[in-house]
């Protein structure tokens, strides 16, 4: 009996890792793909022989994105705006998350069904855009962090956590004359480091990936951000090729300096996720069941 269950786990097991292979595979091989595009030559671009390594490495098509294109600069504003928005939005969330995480909160269930209101219905893209006029934030750089100051669900999150912290913890600084910002400060916010650690990075992938807000409030090409430039880049790769010199056009592949547009522009979010990757996992278990 034993050897019949040992075998079912090993075939389980075995079926278990060729479902996981077969899935990271997938996910893996299309990056691998536009990277070995963006690497290789121009001639090896234009004759779909490329696959999922360089041929011919060749980095011509990174310097024509860093030198002929406003990558950098909109990489700036998208840095700029992530930056912000995730300092502003997680003191928000964490300062809304606290009180609401105390049932003898006055008002408490009447928010948090504004809360949930606000996750199931939206205005609208009119209403949105009158809100922003109104507010004189159309072709700024608010116009791409205000929309997103506060998510329900991330709030939610946090305030779940809150609740699972062990009363006796805050109890015995009120004891010892702590007010609720001292204990939130000193006490609730060490202590949360994984939920904060957590929702820093959903929000900063929401900043960072942003495209709709700066597609509908801002003109100014100044203030355009990483998406949009790679919207403007990909739909409109041959006119620019065109405009540049004899020497560089002819030497480009439209398809290799799309390749290196694409990889250039999410690579610094890729390089900080791994130093917050550790409280991922802890995060989200701990803030989505109340302990």
């Amino acid at each position: 009996m034993n050897n019949i269950r040992n075998r079912s786990d090993r075939a389980f097991d075995t079926l278990n890792t060729a479902l996981l292979v077969a899935v990271g595979l997938i996910c893996l091989l299309p990056f691998l793909h536009v990277l070995a595009k963006s690497l290789s030559d121009q001639a090896s671009v234009m004759g779909n022989r490329v696959t999922f390594y360089p041929i011919g490495l060749h980095g011509g098509a990174f310097r024509f994105v860093f030198e002929h294109t406003r990558f950098l600069d909109a990489l700036k504003v998208t840095a700029l705006v992530t930056a912000i928005g995730t300092a502003l939005s997680m003191t928000i969330t964490v300062l809304a998350a606290y009180p609401l995480s105390k049932p003898e909160f006055k008002g408490r269930k009447a928010i948090l069904l504004l809360y949930v209101f606000s996750m199931l219905f939206y205005g609208g893209i009119i209403p949105g855009y009158m809100l922003m006029k109104e507010l004189g934030l159309l072709d700024t750089m608010w116009a791409m962090i205000v929309p997103l100051l506060v998510v329900p669900f991330n709030l939610f999150v946090c305030k779940t956590f809150f609740e699972g912290i062990p009363e006796s913890i805050e109890e015995s600084a009120k004891i010892d004359g702590a007010s609720n910002f001292r204990i939130l400060l000193r006490i609730v916010l060490p202590i949360s480091l994984p939920v904060i650690a957590t929702l820093s990075i959903f929000y900063a992938v929401g900043y960072w990936n942003n495209y709709f807000h700066p597609l509908i409030y801002v003109n100014s090409i100044d203030l355009k951000p990483l998406q949009l430039f790679l919207f403007d880049t990909i739909a409109n790769t041959e006119e620019l090729l065109q405009e540049q010199p004899d020497s560089v056009r002819l030497s480009m592949a439209p398809e290799g300096f799309r390749a290196a547009a694409v990889i250039s522009s999410i690579v610094p979010i890729l390089l900080v996720y791994p130093f917050l990757q550790r409280y991922f996992v802890t995060g989200m278990t701990l803030g989505s069941v109340k302990g």
